[in-house]
């Protein structure tokens, strides 16, 4: 799609801001001061979203980069595929798909955990009724964006603002009861818990670099989603758009974020805020203003989970479409309806959730797995984005495109190596389950898997038999 081209019927830019900031908040921003606080006092939990901020503004500005540098590319797998070949664009865009509808697992018990709120029996969010009305919500979302991507974006648009307004009226009773002798009470001291007993301990620079370490991944997951406008590319008014959402959508994020998580370390103290019930922020404005807080917040957190799910109902089909059309995957995967859906992806992804949402009935395990290898796929698709961006630099003699294609690539590795390795290796298990459609793909566009590809296959194909051996006798866990 050529830069300049208005495509006069595809997604505007207020659209596609508004998928980024849609795609990225969901149920997380509502338990993320709870989940700060279990690691950091405040003044090692600004350290830490300090990193990450520079961390994923790198990432924002390698996406607009590569955006302006190769605007005939289209998605995460694209970059991977241009820079690395068709196996590394095949491993980026199956382990997108896999973290975005992995995430719609979590949307749809975290809904259920929202609404019982008011209803007590759905709370534990995988009872039977939970399941069975989450199913058929999620199954509304995949017939809603089967009637057009286009017309699902411009939903998703008064979706976000709804949800933005309850996160706003939070941030001014924040900073109305703010008290900065609680906020700054024990700023660079950590809580480590021994049994019952909570003690209070000077912060070193160990200790705080061990805070700002148990805070990373939490705050990475909360950018998930930030490249939703650069998988929209193809389908925007103007493309050039997808990297301006992408830098606005992110900066526009890390304000909210920063201000909502830090204000209840101004109101409640660090234990407090530990022990607090989940989704915390329910529950602190419900401490603020009495049960009505909580039950506007709940409401908040229904309309939030509704916008990110149907985010995440459109992105991972537009990852699967692109492989097909590249020859990574079988054209199957890419087929379109009349409305220009891929109809075909949208319907096996479903089923796939339904799949992991009933097995949620008899065990939470399946959930803990999913995420584990969600969580290291979309990090490999990031570092592989970083990675392209540094090669590109390399080959212009660049230093300004080389700058954030470095810090990026560096934040992703360091992260999933913070995370744990074994969620990596865990990973590989997702990946040998596609081989089987890469290998088809191949012989559909009347290509050969290399040598290369043969040997890397068998490799990944070796970590994941040892990843099932050690996963079912114990020796690692999700």
């Amino acid at each position: 799609m050529d830069d300049t081209k208005i495509n006069e019927g595809g997604v505007s830019l207020l659209a596609l801001i508004m998928l980024v900031i849609s795609s990225a908040i969901g149920a997380g921003i509502f338990d993320l001061t709870s989940t700060l606080a279990t690691a950091a006092t405040p003044g090692a939990a600004l350290v830490a979203w300090l990193v990450t901020g520079i961390g994923v503004f790198s990432l924002a500005m390698s996406f607009k980069a590569l955006g302006a540098a190769k605007p005939e590319l289209t998605g995460v797998s694209d970059y991977a595929r241009a820079g690395f070949g068709d196996f590394a664009g095949f491993i980026s865009g199956w382990g997108y798909w896999l973290s975005a509808w992995l995430g719609n697992v979590a949307f749809a018990t975290m809904l259920m955990s929202a609404i019982g709120y008011f209803v007590p029996s759905l709370k534990s969010g995988n009872s039977v009724l939970a399941i069975v009305i989450a199913s058929l919500i999620s199954w509304a979302l995949t017939f809603l964006v089967t009637r057009g991507i286009e017309g699902a974006a411009k939903i998703n648009t008064v979706v976000t603002i709804a949800k933005l307004i309850p996160l706003a009226a939070f941030i001014i009773l924040g900073i109305i009861m703010f008290k900065m002798d609680v906020f700054t009470a024990h700023f660079w001291e950590n809580f480590t818990t021994n049994l019952s007993q909570i003690h209070y301990a000077p912060a070193t620079g160990t200790g705080i670099f061990d805070q700002v370490k148990g805070c990373l991944m939490s705050l990475m997951w909360v950018f998930v989603g930030i490249e939703g406008a650069t998988m929209m590319a193809g389908r925007a008014r103007k493309k050039s758009d997808a990297g301006k959402a992408t830098v606005i959508g992110l900066l526009s994020l890390l304000a909210i974020y920063v201000v909502i998580s830090m204000l209840p370390y101004g109101f409640l103290t660090q234990e407090q805020l530990m022990n607090i019930d989940h989704p915390a922020l329910t529950y602190i404005v419900e401490d603020m203003i009495g049960p009505v807080g909580g039950a506007f917040v709940s409401i908040a957190l229904i309309i939030s989970v509704l916008g990110a799910w149907l985010s995440w109902t459109m992105l991972p089909v537009e990852a699967t479409s692109l492989m097909a059309s590249q020859g990574l995957l079988p054209k199957w995967f890419g087929k379109l309806n009349a409305r220009r859906a891929p109809a075909n992806s949208l319907y096996l992804t479903q089923v796939l959730v339904q799949l992991f949402l009933i097995s949620l009935l008899f065990t939470d395990q399946a959930y803990n797995f999913a995420f584990s290898l969600c969580t290291a796929a979309i990090v490999v698709c990031y570092a592989l984005v970083g990675a392209y961006q540094i090669k590109l630099a390399w080959e212009r003699r660049s230093v300004k495109m080389f700058i954030p294609g470095f810090l990026a690539l560096v934040f992703e590795v360091v992260g999933i190596t913070f995370a744990g390795l074994q969620f990596l290796w865990l990973c590989t298990i997702a990946y040998v389950l596609g081989f089987a459609f890469y290998y088809r793909a191949r012989k559909e566009a009347g290509k050969t898997v290399s040598k290369l590809e043969w040997l890397m296959i068998t490799v990944i194909t070796i970590l994941a038999v040892g990843a099932v051996i050690a996963l079912i006798s114990g020796k690692i866990g999700v």
